[in-house]
């Protein structure tokens, strides 16, 4: 079994080059630009605020995500991809500390090359913590394609994934390496989705690393 493992694990076994900036847009209370090899998003973050309406809490801050695609209006799969990033950035914004007020996190694909929801996890986390929102932990996002061999590819391309049997992305969080959530295309087998768990959860050290000398970096300037 191990044998197969270690087999698995050495197919496409790195990252794309990642790069990100804090604080470019002015008019948002945070924002950041992450890029990881072609595939570019940049996340503004406005908030807490007051909340209109019937979306108020009494309890802790709304939060609300808006993808918007590269070209054309948001569809299904942008969607979905919302509703995968409200769910992964609630486990970790402490809202209870902003009870009936509301944020939004507005995420704008520059450009598409593959990994895209991983690449729009790790804009949202820098995003937060440029507008310094308090945070349980961080977290990252990976994405791993299984070919047809069975094979893990991280942070795949496009043309990976279109080859792929199963992709895979994973929200990690930074105290624990926690799955904070997870969603597959395709199919694969139970040992399968955990060998590319631990893969992803190794990877998840690298980018976290990655975020610290980019913190450091940044507050070193200031």
């Amino acid at each position: 079994m191990e044998a197969g493992g270690a087999a698995m694990a050495t197919a496409g076994c790195c990252l794309r080059p990642f790069s990100c900036e804090q604080g470019l847009l002015s008019r948002p209370d945070g924002s950041a630009a992450f890029v990881q090899g072609d595939t570019s998003v940049l996340a503004g973050l406005y908030g807490p605020a007051e909340v209109r309406g019937s979306k108020e809490s009494p309890e802790r801050a709304t939060l609300e995500v808006l993808l918007r695609p590269k070209v054309g209006l948001p569809g299904v799969g942008e969607r979905s991809r919302e509703q995968l990033l409200r769910q992964t950035c609630e486990a970790v914004v402490l809202g209870a500390l902003h009870p009936r007020t509301a944020i939004t996190l507005v995420l704008q694909v520059l450009s598409d090359a593959g990994s895209l929801l991983s690449c729009c996890l790790n804009a949202a986390c820098m995003g937060l913590l440029d507008a310094g929102l308090p945070l349980s932990s961080l977290f990252c996002g990976v994405t791993c394609a299984l070919d047809a061999q069975g094979a893990i590819v991280l942070d795949p391309t496009t043309r990976q994934e279109q080859e792929a049997r199963a992709v895979l992305t994973f929200a990690i969080d930074s105290t624990e390496r926690k799955v904070l959530m997870a969603t597959t295309r395709g199919s694969c087998s139970v040992e399968e989705m955990q060998q590319c768990l631990a893969a992803a959860q190794r990877a998840a050290d690298t980018i976290f690393q990655f975020y610290r000398d980019s913190a450091r970096r940044r507050y070193s300037k200031s």
